[in-house]
């Protein structure tokens, strides 16, 4: 009886043992199920936090974009860059006044950027730890998921010196109505002040292309506008004697240290930005030295004007000046023809010209009234 009770007793704590070992096993597995679990949803949360914020800095860099745009037509007002204006004595007096609100605007949308950005940073510092985590809890060396495909891109980085030229243009630009005064004369308060919008333009339209408000095709355009423009500007400037280097289209540190020994020699702010002052002072040079650039740039809008005017698009004198009426001129012509009004000559516009000029040589019908 004893024995049995003693087989008993074994037994009892055999099963005992048994149950607490296979509680533990399953238990342990459990946990481990359990935390690889948290950690794939820890990484998907931190997935989707992240997206939300790549989301949200493309709406807060179309915003700048869009900010930015309305401040560059605000400014070339004053700076003349993108198209041809007058400003008013009232203009130069109250200084660009009516920069104020859309200058508050691109500054708040850079700021809102920028707070943008560090989110993303965080996100992503969120997200790579946690997938830290899952892949050490999987055993893996890397774990998915991979960064979502349909998340935005990031706008590209704007380099810290374009950030720089602003900030110091802007500087200027404060500095130059600051010191316009009624005492100013009109001549030197209009140079000063065209001078500093012109470099303060020139650096938020680098800023808007480096920080991807463009296409890749109107990139492209301004890219090669830009080359031509300052191809021109450079070899202008060498005829002229400022310019020594190699004329590459690139506005460098020595096509703006050329540009600067003209202003200075002209007694003009010496911004190194080719203002309508420094212009004007350019071709006065070239002019006086019979260049060949002067007389070729007088022959081409001659021809211009002579051709708007066969086309009757153009009433004024044929002397080989361009002026903001001939601008007009041309627009009027080139959306008469379906062709794109920049106001410039372009491909498009010469042969359009071109086929407008034929026709109108070609002899008129049978029965049509001739003029005289």
């Amino acid at each position: 009886m004893a024995g049995t009770e003693r087989r008993r007793a074994g037994a009892a704590v055999l099963a005992t043992l048994f149950a607490v070992t296979v509680a533990g096993c399953g238990g342990g597995g459990n946990d481990g199920d359990a935390a690889l679990r948290r950690a794939q949803s820890e990484v998907a949360d931190k997935q989707q936090a992240l997206d939300a914020a790549q989301t949200d800095l493309s709406a807060k860099t179309t915003a700048f974009c869009t900010s930015t745009a309305t401040y560059l037509t605000a400014l070339d007002r004053y700076g003349d860059i993108l198209d041809s204006t007058a400003p008013t004595v009232g203009d130069v007096k109250n200084a660009g006044a009516d920069l104020t609100d859309p200058r508050a605007d691109v500054v708040a949308s850079a700021e809102d950027v920028t707070a943008a950005k560090d989110k993303v940073a965080t996100a992503e510092k969120d997200l790579a730890e946690a997938r830290a985590t899952l892949a050490r809890l999987s055993g893996s060396a890397s774990a998915p998921p991979s960064p979502s495909a349909s998340a935005p891109s990031s706008p590209p980085a704007v380099p810290a010196a374009t950030v720089n030229r602003v900030k110091q243009a802007d500087a200027d630009f404060t500095a130059a109505q600051q010191g316009i005064t009624d005492q100013t004369p009109l001549s030197q308060a209009a140079e000063q002040f065209n001078a500093a919008a012109v470099a303060l333009e020139m650096s938020w339209l680098r800023l808007f292309a480096q920080a991807g408000c463009l296409t890749d095709d109107q990139q492209k355009k301004a890219e090669a506008a830009v080359h031509d423009y300052t191809t021109a500007v450079q070899k202008s400037l060498a005829e002229a004697g400022y310019y020594k280097a190699e004329i590459d289209g690139v506005y460098g540190p020595s096509t703006v240290d050329a540009v600067k020994a003209l202003q200075k020699k002209n007694g003009l702010p010496v911004t190194g930005a080719m203002d309508r002052a420094t212009t004007d002072a350019l071709q006065a040079e070239l002019a006086a030295k019979g260049s060949a650039t002067a007389a070729q740039a007088t022959a081409s809008t001659a021809a211009v004007q002579q051709t708007l005017k066969l086309t009757g698009h153009w009433t004024g004198p044929v002397d080989g000046t361009w002026t903001p009426a001939l601008t007009e001129a041309l627009t009027a012509f080139q959306k008469d023809v379906g062709v794109e009004p920049t106001g410039e000559v372009d491909a498009a516009t010469i042969a359009a010209a071109e086929k407008a000029l034929v026709k109108s040589s070609e002899p008129q019908p049978s029965g049509t009234p001739s003029g005289g």
